[in-house]
């Protein structure tokens, strides 16, 4: 492979609105079939901001002492960019698709009463070997963003669904209501979503992110048939947790008060598991 001379080859790098960066390399390989290919690296900011002090230090390091001592911090400035990766996804367009809104396993799907309407909840734990960007599960309007101090529970405790801190996020679209949580965990300390409430968002656009390690549990209508299991790895953004009728006809109708979206932001801190 050889860069192709000025003029011809690109490196750009640009911030986007968003917290996402877009990195693109262009290169042509040599051979007698000569080609141009292109990579895209896809990363959240916060990765260089992390892995950036490592670098540093360690070139300092081995500067100062031998080059042997710039292996670790190297290292883990490896691991933070990977960690922060942000791939392209496939986005599903059935009608009535709810996407997983985050990478994991699916470790509990259980119904659960709110007032007193039974949903269906599905948790999807995140390890730190996991993609770490959060996705919108439906198309819709942001109806309600909660941001409930807690604690740091192991996130595959089932305690740390109502015990930990966590955004309560409610997402309202073609007559349905979804609500996810972004469930700090034992190592994850700080939650992010950009949206605000009246933003529309559309199924698997990143609103958001959970550092090192966390979980996400997605509530929605007893009726979704469901299209995963205990067990199964999930894909943000790309996954089908469940499919419910959709409803165009409503989108837009339903109110901002007094309905389904306004009795799960009072009732969802007494969300108990049916017997």
């Amino acid at each position: 492979m050889r860069l192709l001379p000025h003029g011809e080859h690109s490196i750009r790098q640009k911030a986007r609105k968003s917290a996402f960066f877009y990195l693109q390399l262009r290169y042509k390989a040599s051979g007698p079939r000569r080609r141009a290919a292109i990579i895209k690296i896809l990363m959240v900011r916060d990765g260089y901001f992390y892995a950036a002090p490592l670098i540093v230090a360690g070139l300092l390091l081995g500067w100062l002492t031998r080059p042997a001592w710039t292996i670790l911090p190297f290292l883990l400035a490896a691991f933070l960019l990977w960690f922060f990766r942000d791939p392209e996804r496939a986005i599903p367009q059935e009608p009535g698709a709810i996407v997983s809104p985050a990478d994991g396993k699916v470790t509990e799907i259980a119904p659960v009463t709110i007032g007193n309407e039974r949903r269906t909840r599905i948790s999807i734990f995140l390890s730190v070997f996991n993609v770490h960007v959060n996705r919108a599960p439906i198309e819709g309007v942001v109806r309600d963003v909660r941001y409930q101090r807690g604690k740091y529970l192991n996130a595959m405790n089932a305690a740390s669904a109502e015990q930990n801190e966590q955004n309560i996020v409610t997402v309202e679209g073609d007559g349905q209501t979804v609500v996810f949580k972004q469930i700090a965990g034992l190592l994850a300390r700080r939650i992010v979503f950009h949206p605000k409430v009246g933003d529309r968002l559309e199924r698997g656009q990143r609103v958001g992110l959970i550092k090192f390690g966390s979980r996400v549990d997605v509530l929605m209508d007893v009726s979704a048939r469901l299209q995963v299991k205990v067990g199964d790895h999930v894909k943000g953004g790309e996954s089908v947790l469940a499919y419910v009728e959709a409803h165009p006809e409503l989108a837009g109708k339903i109110p901002t008060s007094g309905n389904v979206g306004q009795r799960w932001r009072t009732q969802l801190s007494g969300v108990e598991g049916a017997r």
